[in-house]
């Protein structure tokens, strides 16, 4: 069962050469070195990966469990059900 962490962590293994098992839900983004221009960089990536439309508002994202939360919110808004972190995203 694949998770939007786990999809995350995929993305930003891929794009940014990070570890995955570093990347726990607490773990700030700026330690990894993904600054405000980096979070709308993967924002954009994460809009085409899940096939959903981010938001227009501003929205700051400190910690990879942030983004996977913002994620999993932005996806059950945009189709009707329970996306959440444990929940298989195989389907999307």
């Amino acid at each position: 069962m694949t998770t939007t962490a786990d999809l995350l962590r995929e993305i930003l293994a891929r794009d940014y050469k990070l570890d995955p098992a570093a990347l726990a839900l607490d773990t700030p983004l700026e330690g990894l070195g993904i600054d405000s221009l980096g979070v709308a960089e993967l924002l954009f990536t994460v809009e085409d990966e899940f096939k959903i439309k981010m938001s227009t508002e501003p929205v700051r994202l400190s910690t990879f469990g942030e983004v996977v939360d913002y994620v999993d919110k932005l996806v059950a808004a945009q189709r009707g059900g329970g996306a959440q972190t444990g929940v298989s995203m195989e389907s999307a």
